[in-house]
């Protein structure tokens, strides 16, 4: 696991074991423990619980290949896009 920046062992802005802004353990707007819209135990249209209509049952929330690919590689996050594209995804 990734513990620089943005990685999900980060304990600074939005990593993954932040409680500030946008982190993964924050309970603000956009937290991953926000209850509200857009929060990750937000169970309405954006939040990480929703479970609305889909174009894929099994992929409820996951964004269109290509703008997920390229949200990855804006991130700096190429060596996971290239990982994924060899293995089918």
């Amino acid at each position: 696991m990734y513990t620089g920046p943005g990685g999900g062992l980060y304990t600074g802005p939005g990593g993954g074991l932040s409680t500030g802004p946008g982190g993964g353990l924050s309970t603000g707007p956009g937290g991953g423990m926000y209850t509200g819209p857009g929060g990750g135990l937000s169970t309405g249209p954006g939040g990480g619980l929703y479970a609305g209509a889909a174009g894929h049952h099994y992929h409820r929330n996951w964004p269109p290949r290509d703008e997920l690919l390229q949200a990855l590689r804006e991130q700096g996050m190429g060596d996971v896009v290239e990982f994924l594209l060899r293995h089918g995804f």
